[in-house]
């Protein structure tokens, strides 16, 4: 490895790792992950990929594979003390992705990493990143190699995705902002069950008692996970929960004393408190943060594993853009503003969870005496199913949005020279989309003259939407969309294209 050169050092072979490093290759980007165990992760951890994050991963081109692998939850039931509260839908509307999927992060990082091969990436495994330096044109990395000995990796930038005890962040002095969150903690297992709900793979469960929050999700393989955020009394016992541990709190929140749990074949089981925990910055220098490395919360609503995917799907393109020369470095500040503001809204919203933060006597009577009416309300359960899909997180107060703009782009039904397609249809993560409007007043040429004096990939559709769809989107002639299916502009004419396109692109030569 010595006098080895890269352009991207990734630390750590999480998803978040893989995640970046499959994105980056699929710009040409070298990239080498490096990872200090011997071999990938083989606990089955987080267990659900919302539906934004499986449009990330279409991106980079791994979503088929999941879904396969995966079961797709379509219903979630709700009880507390006992008592059928109500059944919701757990689908949304204007993606491909319309249900969330139940996948283990062990298969995750197993189709992560082949989906890296796939695309000329690897993992150096029991190569653990020690120490770091940085200069006005690139990094130093210090490694400690397989057999013991070290060397040196000298690239152009370096991104920590190591998780929450990062090197990085520590070598680079970033404060990790935040605090112990008291009183919670989470016992998990994946197990088979004997009790009265019948088996539905697109199915799954929340039981609300004073204090314990008991959800139950369908998993691959069979059996169910069983996760339970709880009142932590006693925070030294450490240990795993016994299968009895787990079988008493499934029968006292179920109110079922005669529930019967088996464990799953492999068996995993696992107790963990929380930190909310931010990073001061996600840049500096020559070096990111992405993942755990940059934000930590408890796992309320799954989001850790699909906040890190969503940060490697935004930082992917901008650190590729950067690398190649189309971009100044600038850009990359907007990753960590970006981040970090999705970072909190997350926590903001897990924080205001009813069904899975342990309930109070008082949310407990809320739940029962309003639940079965706001549960067989449509618009509520479309609220819901936005907030838990990550559908409707945005960008809004980003330097990279301008003119209103920020969203995601909803997929909506168009036409386009006379064929039928969906928006999402026409986006490309490997290139800016223009959306003009059928009565925008600029043609294709002048709007060619515009891009083609800039380093910017682009490509641009003139799709006439379907009628009463148009208020979904931004009153805009012009809609540029990024890369990860961001509106980043809407506009009214061209000189506000161009000026746009002026701050973050080089001029062409």
């Amino acid at each position: 490895m010595s006098g080895w050169r890269t352009d991207v050092v990734v630390v750590g072979a999480g998803p978040t790792g893989l995640a970046l490093a499959i994105g980056l290759r699929q710009y040409g980007v070298g990239v080498e992950v490096l990872e200090k165990e011997a071999r990938g992760k083989r606990e089955a951890r987080a267990g659900i990929v919302w539906q934004r994050a499986l449009e990330v991963l279409a991106d980079l081109g791994c979503a088929d594979a999941l879904t396969a692998a995966g079961l797709s939850l379509r219903e979630v039931e709700v009880f507390a003390q006992g008592q059928r509260v109500g059944a919701m839908p757990m689908r949304c509307r204007d993606t491909a992705f319309p249900h969330p999927l139940s996948i283990e992060q062990d298969a995750v990082e197993r189709l992560l990493g082949e989906r890296l091969a796939a695309v000329g990436g690897g993992v150096r495994w029991s190569t653990e990143a020690v120490g770091l330096r940085l200069g006005s044109d690139g990094a130093e990395v210090d490694v400690r190699l397989p057999d013991g000995g070290t060397d040196t990796v000298r690239c152009g930038w370096v991104v920590g995705c190591e998780g929450s005890h990062s090197m990085v962040r520590k070598e680079l002095g970033i404060p990790f902002e935040g605090a112990r969150r008291p009183d919670l903690q989470c016992v998990q297992i994946n197990a088979r069950a004997d009790w009265k709900q019948p088996y539905d793979p697109a199915r799954s469960y929340f039981f609300l008692e004073r204090g314990a929050s008991l959800g139950v999700s369908p998993r691959p393989g069979g059996g169910y996970r069983f996760f339970c955020f709880r009142t932590d009394p006693d925070p030294s016992i450490r240990r795993p929960p016994g299968l009895r541990e787990m079988r008493d709190l499934v029968a006292e929140a179920t109110h079922e004393p005669g529930v019967r749990l088996w464990p799953t074949d492999p068996p995993w089981a696992n107790r963990a408190r929380f930190q909310d925990r931010v990073a001061g910055t996600l840049r500096a220098g020559r070096a990111l943060l992405a993942g755990d490395s940059a934000h930590l919360w408890a796992p309320i609503g799954g989001h850790g594993l699909n906040t890190g995917l969503r940060g490697a799907h935004n930082l992917a393109w901008k650190l590729a853009s950067v690398v190649q020369g189309r971009c100044p470095e600038g850009l990359l500040d907007t990753y960590t503003g970006e981040q970090r503001r999705t970072a909190h809204a997350v926590m903001r919203e897990m924080r205001r969870n009813l069904l899975e933060l342990p309930p109070t006597p008082a949310s407990l009577r809320a739940v029962r005496a309003l639940g079965p009416r706001l549960m067989a309300t449509p618009a509520f359960a479309r609220r819901i199913s936005a907030t838990l899909s990550d559908l409707a997180m945005g960008h809004a107060g980003s330097p990279l949005s301008q003119g209103g703009a920020g969203a995601r782009l909803p997929d909506l039904p168009a036409t386009v020279a006379g064929r039928r397609r969906s928006l999402h249809e026409l986006l490309s993560y490997d290139r800016w989309t223009l959306l003009a409007a059928p009565g925008a007043p600029v043609d294709d040429e002048r709007l060619a003259a515009v891009t083609g004096r800039y380093a910017i990939p682009v490509t641009t559709f003139r799709p006439r939407l379907d009628r009463g769809t148009e208020r979904r989107l931004p009153a805009a002639a012009l809609l540029l969309v990024r890369p990860d299916r961001h509106i980043g502009l809407a506009a009214h004419d061209l000189p506000a294209l161009e000026t746009y396109i002026r701050r973050w692109f080089v001029r062409k030569a």
